[in-house]
């Protein structure tokens, strides 16, 4: 009887072991590749020199026109603390670096308010832009892009043009402060301010987000891996249960 037992445990631990040596063998030649990151590696320089991927034209055309048509913004102007004199960024200069500035506050034109005013202690430093249209003042917005929490944009309800509108409060974009940094503003580089949607519709991506996941080849090794494990430790099993039916059967005899 035992010696029976024995056998078919053994018998059945060298099935295992072939499955399992033959699964081994395999090699998953049809593994996915592993997704990246769309921002894995960008820049804020980067983001600054491009338009964004989203279906979305840059500011250049939606907040303030073709640059050089009559009553489209030419020049913006920066005022704020480390700033001795104002910031000029004019459209014929640079184009990119104008868009870029106008990206932070052409949208609040129109718009509603998104957020309640923050706590004045927690704002940080303000930065004044004001948008000119020629050499006459037309649109001015206050933004602190250091503030607790992210980002914040303010619309006064007194505008240079005199045109009616509301004080609003607005989350900002997330490359705020590195868009100051680059028209001049006295501003440490930020980490993880990359992208960041009109009024600050994108959050800033960690590392570990921005890290790819795990490809199917590398789930199916797992997976091997843990097979020859429990293989080993059945074998194992199985040959300390043939040894002991062993020194029986002599006994019995």
């Amino acid at each position: 009887m035992v010696h029976r037992v024995s056998r078919r445990l053994a018998g059945a631990a060298g099935l295992l072991a072939g499955l399992g040596l033959s699964f081994a063998a395999i090699t998953p030649a049809y593994a996915l590749p592993a997704p990246t990151s769309p921002l894995a590696g960008t820049t804020t320089a980067t983001v600054l020199a491009r338009t964004p991927h989203t279906g979305i034209p840059p500011a250049g055309a939606v907040a303030h026109g073709h640059v050089g048509s009559p009553e489209s913004p030419a020049a913006v102007t920066i005022t704020g603390p480390g700033i001795t004199e104002p910031l000029h960024v004019r459209a014929a200069a640079d184009v990119i670096l104008f868009d870029a500035v106008m990206e932070q506050v052409g949208w609040m034109t129109k718009s509603t308010q998104t957020t309640s005013a923050p706590k004045s202690d927690g704002l940080g430093p303000k930065y004044t832009v004001v948008v000119l249209e020629g050499d006459v003042a037309k649109q001015t917005y206050d933004l602190y892009p250091l503030a607790e929490g992210g980002p914040r944009a303010f619309r006064p309800a007194e505008q240079p043009d005199r045109r009616k509108t509301s004080a609003a409060w607005f989350f900002g974009r997330l490359d705020m402060s590195e868009t100051l940094r680059a028209a001049g503003a006295p501003l440490s580089e930020q980490q993880n301010q990359v992208g960041g949607g009109g009024g600050g519709v994108e959050r800033a991506t960690t590392d570990k987000e921005q890290a790819p996941t795990k490809d199917f080849g590398q789930v199916v090794g797992d997976l091997r891996e843990m097979l020859l494990l429990n293989v080993g430790v059945l074998v194992l099993i199985t040959l300390a249960l043939a040894g002991i039916a062993l020194l029986v059967r002599r006994r019995t005899r």
